[in-house]
């Protein structure tokens, strides 16, 4: 996908305060909030504070301390919500045919119950 960003997308409005959420987890690089449809008991938003579409844009193109602080976020948000107990599922729709709605890269991570091996993610 990797296409130019829209400043316009639900996450870059939440980023900016424009849209209120319920704020799980913040530092200087992530952002993570509960999802409005939760697929799952525990069904939680990842976001990396960066403008980046999607996986690809934000692996080829966030900095060092971006691509490590969201991957330990990821981490310390997991253990925080009990979710390393038992395990979890960490979701991104990628593109059109991955599913990918929303065009700001973002993480879903799911857990507090058995996940089937499918599960659908609409966002």
């Amino acid at each position: 996908m990797t296409t130019t960003y829209d400043h316009t997308n639900v996450f870059a409005k939440i980023l900016r305060g424009e849209l209120p959420v319920k704020k799980i987890y913040e530092d200087e690089t992530t952002l993570a909030f509960p999802t409005i449809e939760p697929k799952a008991p525990i069904h939680i938003i990842v976001i990396p504070k960066g403008a980046y579409t999607d996986y690809l844009d934000f692996v080829s193109h966030a900095s060092n301390t971006e691509l490590i602080g969201f991957n330990r976020a990821l981490a310390i948000i997991t253990e925080q919500n009990g979710l390393h107990k038992n395990g979890c599922r960490l979701i991104s729709n990628f593109g059109a045919h991955g599913g990918q709605e929303v065009p700001h890269f973002h993480i879903h991570l799911l857990g507090g119950k058995f996940l089937s091996k499918a599960i659908t993610i609409d966002d």
